[in-house]
């Protein structure tokens, strides 16, 4: 699964850190969650979408999709 983790975040100039603590997880998961090295759980997910005002779809492509 592929996402836009750093896109966005880059987009709205916010630090890995300031993530890591607005989503209660440490910036190594940050950095892992945005090098493709970690699939978030489906709770990470939803507070990641809902930190971003995003749907989950919006920011984690399924790799089934890439394919369409």
């Amino acid at each position: 699964m592929n996402n836009r983790l750093e896109e966005i975040r880059k987009q709205r100039g916010i630090k890995q850190e300031e993530l890591a603590a607005a989503l209660e997880v440490s910036r190594q998961t940050i950095g892992s969650l945005e090098n493709g090295r970690y699939n978030p759980s489906i709770l990470l997910a939803f507070k990641i979408a809902r930190y971003f005002g995003m749907s989950i779809e919006e920011i984690f492509i399924y790799e089934e999709d890439e394919k369409a």
